[in-house]
């Protein structure tokens, strides 16, 4: 793919994402979050079936026997993440959603760090302090005298307990060899069915208006079908590391897109959020590579740009969904 295209296709990725911020808000005096989440993944997971079948033409049997750490995956992933998010979104507002959602790649890294003993740069370091930072900011409002004499906002906790689930998940992934759109659609099968009986507690509400019904719409179709499909192309092109930097655009989207449909912006966001942004590329960044002295062998073969495959800089990175 050309890198142009590889460039708009990871855009659009995060901007469809950034969508599910604004119209998940929106919509959330009308469908309950364990009712948007359950809609989001029961109508997405055949569309999933069938692009995984037709962009990863996947070994259906080898992606089974991977089953526990699917249904693990999609407990925290899924379904846990998508109840938080959304739950925290119709308290909190999509732009903040999505600046404290934004540190989730200096989540990672840190849990990468110290979980998996992946090795983490200065640079990278200061990334991760720098992002806690920015989110810091927005989580006090610039006021953090107030902040913690007043308490937190529940909407803001709930934010940062999905960015929690969303780091237990893709630690959890570097387990797994299942493709990634069809892992994310077995995922979406299993979170279906696990969230049968607690809709049969809860009860399932719909959208009350047109309106409502074409924002469920597009967040199944296109942050949870399309995104993944436009995300793995780019990312296949551009290699996991570059794409990563895409995700800075997130909450840049999503700021555009309340904007545009006429959300209040809260200034401590978007302070916050620049802190953030700054933080996140400095933890996602891709070193330049040195000059190789000798020619290298096996695991450690250079790839595209210099990338070395397999090291921490060309690993996955995760989706925000």
């Amino acid at each position: 793919m050309p890198r142009r295209r590889a460039f708009l296709v990871l855009s659009l990725a995060n901007l469809f994402w950034a969508g599910n911020f604004v119209f998940s808000a929106i919509i959330a005096e009308q469908v309950d979050p364990v009712s948007l989440t359950f809609w989001r993944w029961s109508l997405a997971a055949l569309p999933l079936l069938v692009v995984a079948w037709i962009a990863e033409r996947p070994d259906w049997r080898a992606a089974a026997r991977e089953w526990p750490w699917h249904l693990v995956q999609s407990v925290f992933g899924l379904t846990g993440y998508a109840l938080l998010l959304y739950a925290g979104i119709g308290m909190t507002g999509s732009v903040t959603a999505s600046v404290i959602s934004a540190i989730n790649p200096a989540t990672i890294a840190l849990a990468a760090a110290v979980v998996l003993g992946e090795r983490m740069s200065r640079a990278q370091g200061f990334g991760i302090v720098l992002a806690f930072v920015g989110v810091a900011v927005v989580l006090t409002g610039g006021d953090p005298v107030a902040a913690f004499s007043q308490g937190f906002g529940a909407g803001d906790l709930l934010v940062l307990g999905a960015v929690i689930a969303w780091t237990v998940y893709s630690i959890i992934a570097r387990r797994l060899t299942t493709p990634p759109i069809t892992a994310t659609a077995l995922q979406a099968v299993f979170a279906t069915v696990t969230m049968l009986p607690v809709i049969a507690v809860t009860g399932l509400t719909t959208p009350s208006d047109l309106g409502g019904t074409l924002a469920v719409a597009y967040i199944v179709l296109l942050p949870s079908v399309a995104g993944y499909a436009l995300w793995n192309a780019g990312s296949a092109s551009l290699g996991p590391a570059r794409a990563g930097v895409f995700l800075n655009l997130l909450p840049v989207f999503t700021v555009v897109i309340a904007l545009l449909l006429g959300r209040p912006i809260d200034p401590a966001a978007i302070i916050g959020g620049v802190v953030v942004l700054v933080g996140v590329y400095l933890t996602v960044r891709v070193p330049r590579a040195r000059p190789i002295a000798m020619e290298p062998a096996g695991d450690d073969l250079p790839g595209q740009d210099g990338e070395v495959a397999g090291s921490p800089a060309t690993g996955p990175v995760p989706l925000p969904r």
